[in-house]
């Protein structure tokens, strides 16, 4: 079975059929690629935020590189751990990535200028989203990766604002 008839119809053909999210399981990285040429392929792509969230080896950094080769984004595409942000550039958009794991006090998100950059166009990323809980916006999609004990991952992508239902469709 291949990676897309693995999957339900995000990954897939079709539409959601007016659901608000899926659960995917994701059995290697080709799946991890496929997921995302998928969601590169929505146009709305390009303007949305896309939360990601998973214990460290989940797999977050690894969809978002798969994702922004996807989207075109040429060179190293680097984790921003120590960072806290990667910019990009799509063909004709911007992508940021964020990782806040290491996010400590909510005054480094206005010293950092992270409102101005929220409310830029272009294609957000966040790992570990839940250390700024409070400062983000909803997002548009959210993905939880559960690393299972046989190295597969369950991921569960759910829609939060009609831009996430018009990716999942």
């Amino acid at each position: 079975m291949s990676a897309l008839q693995g999957h339900p119809p995000i990954v897939g053909t079709g539409p959601l059929s007016g659901r608000s999210g899926a659960v995917l399981r994701w059995s290697s990285e080709e799946d991890t690629a496929a997921f995302a040429q998928r969601l590169a392929a929505r146009p709305a792509v390009t303007r949305a935020f896309i939360e990601l969230h998973g214990d460290l080896g989940a797999g977050k950094t690894t969809f978002v590189r798969h994702l922004l080769r996807a989207l075109g984004v040429p060179g190293r595409i680097k984790s921003p751990t120590y960072t806290l942000v990667e910019p990009h550039e799509g063909p004709g958009f911007a992508i940021w990535h964020f990782d806040f794991y290491r996010f400590d006090d909510p005054r480094e998100w206005e010293d950092a200028g992270f409102r101005e950059v929220f409310e830029q166009a272009g294609l957000k990323l966040a790992e570990w989203p839940e250390k700024a809980a409070g400062l983000l916006p909803v997002p548009d999609l959210s993905l939880h990766l559960l690393l299972q004990a046989d190295g597969t991952r369950e991921v569960t992508v759910q829609a939060h604002s009609p831009l996430g239902q018009e990716l999942l469709a």
